[in-house]
């Protein structure tokens, strides 16, 4: 082929694969009718969203039911409490039924009486403060006792875990202190 028919050829391929390349926002060649203009009214018409356009909206994150506030409850609970006294005793377990601050029959708990009238003048006793960095508590040592409270107070589950590992936790021992069914040790 002559050089001379060559250039021309080797000139169209050029401009075709420039056209090619530089596609419109909407990725559409350019028309060949000259210079393109663009609007922000001509491109918010278009029905369909951008390719890079989330159209679902995330899905929530699932949430725990939200903690009692303290102050007055319903007064009924279902609880499984377990208490060790020390690593070598062996742990004690109750279980306390309430029915409008009253224990029912099936409760099997030292102060009964005492446990359902504490949650129902506190529906929050058992939902302590979550442990915080910044949260400042006494350094001080009540004793190797740990109690684990499992069930539902007022529709609300409870998962609980009590110890006397500083001033804070031995505050929230003492309030709980009907509940467990057992007292913490230097206090």
């Amino acid at each position: 082929m002559p050089l001379r028919t060559v250039r021309p050829f080797l000139a169209i391929l050029a401009v075709a694969g420039l056209a090619a390349c530089t596609a419109t926002p909407d990725n559409s060649a350019p028309s060949s009718g000259g210079p393109t203009s663009s609007s922000s009214a001509s491109q918010g018409t278009s029905s369909s969203p951008a390719p890079d356009t989330e159209t679902t909206a995330p899905a929530p994150s699932p949430s725990a039911p939200p903690a009692p506030t303290a102050g007055p409850g319903a007064g009924n609970a279902e609880l499984a409490i377990m208490v060790k006294l020390s690593p070598t005793e062996p742990s004690v377990s109750y279980t306390l039924v309430c029915r409008d601050g009253v224990p029912a029959a099936e409760s099997k708990h030292p102060k009964a009486d005492a446990a359902c009238a504490a949650l129902k003048k506190n529906a929050a006793l058992l939902s302590p403060a979550p442990k915080n960095a910044g949260r400042v508590c006494t350094e001080q040592y009540g004793g190797p006792q740990t109690a684990t409270v499992t069930g539902i107070v007022d529709d609300t589950p409870v998962d609980a875990v009590f110890a006397l590992t500083n001033g804070c936790e031995i505050a929230a021992w003492t309030a709980a202190e009907d509940v467990l069914g057992a007292t913490g040790g230097a206090a």
